[in-house]
């Protein structure tokens, strides 16, 4: 009879702590971690890793799978890049609390920030909840392949609370303020891992208006960070408005709020014009007034893929395309290809979007090419500008013939975020700092122009492996990946390869760690479609140990589970029986 459930053999662990790696063996039973090294016992499963790397499950801290965890049981891509643990109600946005009225507004502001479309929302959300306790319920009895857990947004509560004065951004009361700490009690209680916000003014509500919480002033903010405070538990998320105002203006806020919760709270660090004087201003922060703020970084461009078969391209707001735009694919192709329409459509100045995203699609000097596998770190060369510029054409006629390569199926990659330089190297100082996080993998949003939750496989191809300088070492990246973040929001329980943690794992073989190019899939409600992008070299991932994925097939095994509150380890972690260096 087996002694365990799964074993994995020989396999080089980087263990998620960032020791240097080891060889030896895991075994799993009632989905935790019970021995690691050289032991004696079979499992009933074994699953042979010699030469390949075992770590822990990637965490994500920054994703929207708010609606998709409630229509589908499989929370991809991030599933398939590694992660088996999410994180949800980021930037604010979610459904819950909600009355049956307000369910309307609250589409509209998922489908305006989050590029969700309004019929898949209508058609797959169950609105089988009003509180969010109740939405937490909901979530828990599906399964999922890996665990979820969820922030309490602070739009919804705003609007449950205040109704239209909150939509319209009106100043809370002092009543306002209290039933919204009420409303954020509850969902601590129930299990929720903090509060999410956002003052972004690029967030906006498919009628393109400005979120609820826009103009939610530092009282409101404080007094929520209390609540944290009072319940000692819970992490502050928060996008703030760089690009709009400067990190001088925006982290005495944040360390304000800090204060007021004496909890950690993670915010968005976008590259800026003042990036680097951000980070010495969080440091100095954490320094000096003993506060817990992480900057929260995506290791590689916001990227948002342009084509014909997703939501923009540097000619959707022309009048010429907007002409056609509701054709068939392969009738808009046709049409396109006629050269009255290309001279019209090259004529067209574009009209204003009301998603703002939609308005970067013309920065032609961060709009470049992909192929099968996708470059994320190009050079100005290599753009439709430097394209253009070598070959006598206007950016333009370039992009505009690439589109209608592959019979429409083309993409272009546009750098809208951490790519003002055509290159990565401002990256290396952010890494540098003992107080930056990775996520912001955002899976679950923005379906039809940006995937990038699959940034944990970019971390360990390129940072580690691919990249030609100022690379890090694989354990460092996995460390990045596992433990910093699960630490950050209480979940102690996973984020090490060790005895007494839970059996999230990863096996991987890391040669042939590739990312494929993001294709377009049709697997949503009311037949609505996204993108979608895969990876070769995971073996196997692991959540409670199950298998929920082998060689980048999904198998059968729903193990995932809502994640309520903060976790701790079931037994201090031994050392690593009887390893041996890799």
């Amino acid at each position: 009879m087996a002694e365990f459930d799964l074993v994995i053999r020989g396999g080089t662990i980087v263990d998620g702590s960032g020791a240097p790696r080891f060889t030896g063996d895991v075994a799993i039973q009632g989905g935790w971690i019970v021995r690691v090294g050289h032991f004696e016992g079979n499992g009933s499963e074994e699953i042979d890793a010699t030469g390949l790397l075992v770590t822990p499950g990637f965490v994500d801290l920054h994703t929207h799978y708010d609606g998709q965890s409630i229509w589908s049981d499989r929370l991809n891509p991030s599933s398939d890049h590694g992660v088996t643990t999410v994180l949800v109600g980021n930037c604010g946005i979610g459904f819950a609390p909600c009355r049956p009225e307000d369910r309307q507004d609250l589409i509209e502001l998922m489908e305006g920030v989050e590029d969700i479309p309004g019929a898949v929302m209508s058609e797959g959300l169950t609105w089988d909840w009003e509180t969010f306790p109740d939405f937490m319920d909901a979530l828990e009895r599906r399964p999922h392949d890996i665990d979820v857990g969820v922030l309490v947004p602070h739009s919804p509560v705003r609007i449950y609370v205040m109704g239209r004065r909150g939509i319209d951004r009106e100043p809370a009361t002092a009543e306002d303020r209290a039933a919204m700490r009420r409303l954020l009690r509850e969902g601590l209680e129930a299990g929720a891992l903090g509060l999410g916000t956002s003052k972004l003014a690029a967030h906006r509500t498919s009628k393109g208006e400005l979120i609820p919480t826009y103009a939610s002033d530092e009282t409101e903010l404080t007094e929520l960070a209390h609540e944290l405070g009072n319940a000692g538990r819970g992490v502050f998320q928060m996008v703030t408005d760089v690009g709009y105002t400067t990190y001088e203006e925006q982290v005495p806020l944040l360390t304000t709020i800090a204060a007021a919760a004496g909890r950690p709270l993670t915010y968005t660090h976008p590259q800026s014009k003042d990036w680097r004087r951000g980070i010495e201003l969080l440091d100095e922060a954490n320094r000096k007034a003993g506060v817990d703020i992480k900057a929260q970084l995506l290791p590689r461009p916001v990227g948002m893929m342009l084509g014909l078969s997703v939501s923009a391209h540097p000619f959707c707001m022309t009048s010429t395309y907007l002409a056609i735009k509701d054709l068939p694919l392969a009738a808009r192709l046709a049409e396109m290809r006629k050269p009255e329409v290309r001279a019209a459509m090259l004529a067209d100045s574009a009209g204003e979007p009301t998603n703002p995203l939609v308005g970067f699609s013309r920065r032609f000097d961060r709009l470049f090419i992909t192929s099968t596998l996708v470059n994320y770190e190009p050079g100005f060369e290599q753009s439709i500008a430097g394209l253009a510029a070598a070959q006598g054409r206007s950016p333009e006629e370039v992009a505009y013939d690439e589109l209608l390569k592959d019979d429409g199926q083309a993409m272009l990659l546009l750098g809208i975020g951490n790519y003002e330089d055509c290159n990565l190297d401002w990256m290396e100082e952010m890494f540098a700092s003992d107080n930056v996080v990775l996520g912001l993998g955002d899976g679950g949003a923005h379906y039809g122009m940006i995937c990038d939750a699959s940034y944990s496989t970019f971390g360990l191809t390129h940072w580690t492996r691919d990249r030609d300088h100022g690379r890090i070492s694989v354990e460092s990246m996995i460390h990045r990946l596992t433990r910093q973040p699960a630490m950050l929001i209480g979940l102690e329980d996973r984020g090490l390869v060790a005895p007494g943690y839970r059996a999230h794992l990863n096996v991987i073989d890391y040669d042939k760690l590739a990312l494929h190019r993001p294709t377009v899939i049709s697997d949503l409600p009311a037949g609505g479609h996204r993108l979608s992008q895969t990876a070769d070299g995971y073996v196997a991932t692991i959540a409670h140990g199950k298998v929920i994925s082998r060689n980048g097939e999904p198998t059968a095994e729903r193990p995932g589970k809502l994640v309520r509150g903060a976790q701790s380890p079931r037994a201090a972690a031994a050392r690593p029986l009887a390893a041996t260096a890799a």
